[in-house]
């Protein structure tokens, strides 16, 4: 894999189907980590579009991009049970981690979700993953931790 300049400056901009290559490169390697959230293997290009096309405009995926390399992603997924309330994770890149580009990205996807009128995020966590814990705080995240997992709602005002 090609080491990322993370001094660079990220960028940020929703993905659309042609970035799916990318998004599936970073689950690709997510996944390789212990308790990859979310995932429980790699998906391949096509079903990265699939998934972005059922999304439709309801949701969204987020990039994050160094030097024109997408280093991370952040995904709103629509809860057709409660529509008010997305789906989010966020996914990066292990060299890119703890540097604030998850907490920005995460802000970005956060921004879509109020201008769409949702009024709450929901998401999960391994048990124990005191790092998405912090990153979860920072983004003012409520987390209320019961085993066997950790589950967070953060209420949009």
């Amino acid at each position: 894999m090609a080491e990322t300049n993370i001094q660079a400056e990220p960028t940020y901009r929703q993905a659309n189907i042609n970035d799916a290559a990318e998004i599936s490169s970073v689950i690709t390697e997510v996944v390789k980590e212990p308790d990859p959230v979310a995932f429980e293997r790699a998906l391949s290009p096509d079903e990265v579009r699939t998934w972005l096309s059922r999304m439709g405009g309801e949701g969204g995926a987020f990039l994050a991009i160094i030097d024109g390399k997408v280093v991370g992603f952040a995904a709103l997924d629509y809860n057709t049970f409660e529509p008010d309330t997305v789906v989010l994770g966020v996914w990066l890149l292990p060299e890119t981690r703890r540097k604030g580009i998850g907490t920005s990205l995460a802000e970005y996807a956060l921004g879509f979700a109020r201008d769409k009128g949702y009024t709450r995020i929901r998401g999960r966590l391994p048990q124990d993953n005191e790092t998405a814990l912090a990153f979860l705080s920072s983004i003012g995240a409520l987390v209320p931790i019961y085993n066997p997992e950790a589950r967070f709602e953060l209420p949009l005002v």
